[in-house]
């Protein structure tokens, strides 16, 4: 009975999501529409889908299970990833919206890319979409992959049932509505999760007896690294711990979904509103699945696999509807993740790689069989390699914001660089983000392996960023006049 009604509740989700699809279908004229919705973003559009794109099942599951099994040093993440939301919006976004809108860029390559021309400009924007497409096809596989496991486990359908399923609806909605149905549907799935990290922290809390009981029985049953804020590790490991969580929040800087939500919101009394529409969802958001954590070790104890916390306690302490609606809520909020991605990968090779113009006055039509294809190859991937692959790849966010994010600041800061420098650094910002990440995969007892294996991985998060930041303020040829919009 309880599958039918999750079964029931992601049938009745599916449609919605087509229907909004359907709803959408018809604002898309131009390669701007598909890819930006027209630059008319409202602010609780803007606001919601983004904090939807950023976070998505990552936010429910992953961060609650890492606070879970880790204890109150975790929470460092938090302050990070909180001052990544402030940067975008606030610094980032006015001369990002106000500079493409002007100029009529469609991508965050584009933006980048100003100013050059030639060969040089064909460079940046060929080696940039194809650092998005490997990062983002195999990310996109990864969760048709990771939901295909949910759908196994829940319903017993077959793996390629289970993908395919996911993958054909995410499609028709998006190729039916483009940019605008992707937002329009990452709203509704934002709004969801913040009911479930609302209702979900209360009952767990409620049923460990408040506040203070969890503390006690924390208290009584923990190591003492569990509720100390440094985890009890050295200084000098602890410095490097709570520097590498929080230095998640720079991989935010170089993603081309998120800026495109920048480059889309419709003014900027928009962006201003949409800012605070994020914030305060990231706040109720990360309080939620903190209190979660810390209520979930309080009543199951340790024995628990992180992710594996949630869907517990949603099934122990909630009726079968409601437990039903939760689990049904995370298993869409990881399919519909791929839709945001998937958009900013067709613009990359569409847009970027210069393929849709190719067919002047049909851009609109080959960004779609752009899609088409890219999610049939994502189908593929997600059948045929191996979950150890996936993994293997799913460090793109700090690779693509190490790539992507200094090159952003330099432009915003009024810095022009050179464009060899852009080609370098983008170069030097991706590979140095992978050559820390295989380090730390392989391990062994040199230096850069040692380096690679601290605690909450600072040389894979931080040193990327700053050889490339360097390198792009260094290697300029002028500084633009003027000064950015209001924020």
């Amino acid at each position: 009975m309880d599958n039918w009604i999750i079964l029931g509740t992601l049938a009745a989700y599916k449609l919605m999501l087509l229907g909004v699809g359907l709803w959408a279908s018809n604002r898309n004229k131009s390669e701007s529409d598909f890819f930006l919705g027209g630059r008319g973003l409202g602010p609780w559009v803007a606001g919601l889908s983004y904090a939807a794109s950023t976070s998505s099942a990552w936010v429910l599951l992953g961060v609650s299970g890492f606070i879970y099994t880790t204890g109150l040093s975790a929470l460092w993440m938090i302050p990070g990833i909180l001052m990544g939301y402030v940067v975008v919006w606030v610094w980032l976004g006015p001369r990002i919206r106000a500079e493409t809108e002007a100029r009529g860029h469609v991508t965050m390559t584009d933006y980048m890319a100003a100013g050059t021309g030639g060969v040089m400009r064909k460079a940046i924007a060929l080696w940039s979409a194809l650092l998005v497409l490997f990062c983002f096809i195999f990310y996109i596989a990864a969760q048709f992959g990771a939901a295909a496991i949910a759908f196994e486990s829940q319903f017993g359908l077959g793996h390629f049932e289970s993908v395919a399923i996911g993958a054909a609806v995410i499609l028709v909605y998006s190729l039916m509505g483009g940019f605008w149905a992707v937002s329009v549907t990452d709203t509704i799935q934002g709004a969801l999760m913040a009911i479930i990290a609302i209702a979900l922290p209360v009952a767990a809390l409620l049923a460990a007896g408040g506040p203070g009981e969890v503390i006690a029985t924390l208290s009584a049953n923990e190591p003492s690294a569990f509720l100390s804020w440094t985890g009890e590790r050295p200084a000098f490991l602890f410095l490097g711990f709570a520097m590498g969580i929080a230095s998640i929040g720079l991989g935010t800087f170089g993603q081309p979904h998120l800026i495109a939500r920048l480059m889309a919101v419709k003014d900027d009394a928009a962006r201003k509103r949409g800012f605070a529409i994020a914030m305060g969802w990231a706040v109720i958001v990360y309080a939620g699945m903190s209190t979660l954590a810390l209520s979930g070790r309080a009543l199951l104890g340790g024995g628990q696999e992180g992710e594996a916390m949630f869907y517990t306690l949603a099934a122990e302490l909630f009726p079968p509807i409601l437990a039903g609606l939760v689990i049904a809520a995370v298993l869409s909020a990881v399919m519909s993740t791929v839709d945001s991605l998937l958009i900013a990968t067709s613009a990359a090779v569409a847009h970027d790689m210069g393929v849709a113009r190719a067919m002047p006055g049909r851009e609109v039509l080959i960004s779609r069989v752009v899609m088409t294809a890219l999610c049939v190859l994502a189908v593929i991937l997600a059948m045929t390699l191996p979950a150890s692959i996936f993994s293997r790849v799913l460090f793109s966010w700090s690779a693509l914001g190490a790539a992507f994010g200094p090159i952003l600041f330099a432009r915003v800061a009024g810095v022009e660089p050179k464009p060899m420098a852009i080609l370098i650094a983008i170069t030097a910002g991706f590979f140095t983000t992978v050559l820390f990440y295989i380090y730390g995969q392989i391990g062994g007892d040199s230096l850069l392996a040692r380096l690679a294996a601290l605690p909450g991985d600072p040389f894979e998060r931080i040193f990327p960023w700053l050889v490339p930041l360097v390198l792009v303020f260094v290697w300029r040829q002028s500084r633009r006049t003027g000064s950015s919009p209001d924020s």
